[in-house]
């Protein structure tokens, strides 16, 4: 058998029939599971924290620095593969002036991409530390819905202390999203639990409504006291003149009944016509006629014939 050589096989024989090296395989399954794993998390901030596409991501300097040098372009197709959504980047005043200070112009495309970015209002007249310009956009529950973009592991783990904040940070050329933190699953549990519970307003104002129903229906039973006590002896009666009505016809309807038959009409076909009752015009119809019968029949034959033949014999 000659030798086949293939480019991903390389020798032909029964052990790389299948495909090429395992490698690409791995890569692809582990792509799938990072996917269904950012899925999760994004369901899970949408159903228990109230975030809408399209997703709003506050980016810091240290993001967007990262994304530059690694040349993680065009950032809003790469974060529509993690989030699964349209999206919308934004960052604040305080971290482009830190960009800017720390970096210098060296480093002026990522200056630019700070840039053209939105801008989220943090409200500081003056320059602050970029961790404290996010923490006070965010505040304590994260009312604008952000997802918060740094490589900052300090501000990570300040995040991750603050229910309903997700993070997401980058490695080399790749994106990720942290899963939900212990503390966000608990708030989130406790939040679902106080959902299904009455809360101490709406519980007072169920007792109220229960005491005005009280006293409506109190109202109402005084009032129609006497009507009861009079219609009372009517329905009792009325209860009687029932069951004897029921009681005779029960007796009925053991009885054996049989139907009579109805007169019915006879047949036409074997029934004779009725005769005419003569009348006196009818009689006098019947009398002309017979009359005429009679003198047709009395009737002679002239005889001419005859005569002529008897009247020749006698010449002759």
């Amino acid at each position: 058998m000659p030798n086949l050589t293939f480019p991903c096989l390389g020798p032909f024989s029964s052990s790389y029939a299948t495909g090429c090296s395992p490698k690409p395989r791995r890569r692809i399954k582990m792509r799938v599971k990072k996917q269904k794993r950012h899925r999760r998390a994004v369901r899970f901030y949408a159903a228990c924290f109230g975030f809408r596409e399209p997703y709003k991501i506050l980016c810091d300097g240290t993001f967007v620095h990262h994304l530059v040098v690694n040349q993680i372009t065009p950032a809003d197709s790469a974060l529509v593969n993690i989030l699964g959504a349209a999206v919308k980047l934004f960052t604040t005043r305080c971290a482009v002036e830190e960009l800017k200070s720390v970096l210098g112009a060296s480093y002026s495309e990522s200056l630019d991409a700070a840039r053209s970015l939105l801008t989220a209002r943090c409200g500081h007249e003056k320059r602050r530390n970029t961790i404290d310009c996010i923490t006070e956009v965010i505040g304590e529950n994260n009312p604008e819905h952000f997802f918060v973009a740094t490589q900052d592991a300090d501000l990570r783990k300040m995040l991750q202390q603050i229910p309903g904040v997700p993070v997401i940070y980058a490695l080399r050329n790749a994106l990720f999203l942290e899963r939900p933190s212990t503390l966000q699953q608990q708030f989130a549990k406790a939040a679902e639990e106080a959902r299904s519970h009455m809360t101490d307003k709406e519980y007072k104002e169920l007792s109220i409504m229960r005491k005005r129903k009280l006293s409506d229906e109190g109202a109402v039973d005084t009032s129609n006291a006497s009507e009861e006590d009079e219609g009372h002896g009517l329905e009792v009666q009325n209860m009687k003149t029932s069951l004897k009505r029921k009681r005779n016809t029960s007796d009925f309807k053991d009885k054996v009944q049989f139907k009579r038959k109805k007169a019915m009409n006879p047949n036409p076909l074997s029934v004779k016509k009725k005769k005419k009752k003569p009348t006196a015009e009818s009689e006098k119809e019947t009398k002309k006629s017979d009359d005429g019968t009679a003198k047709r029949k009395r009737r002679k034959r002239s005889r001419k014939g005859k005569g002529k033949s008897i009247g020749g014999e006698g010449s002759g």
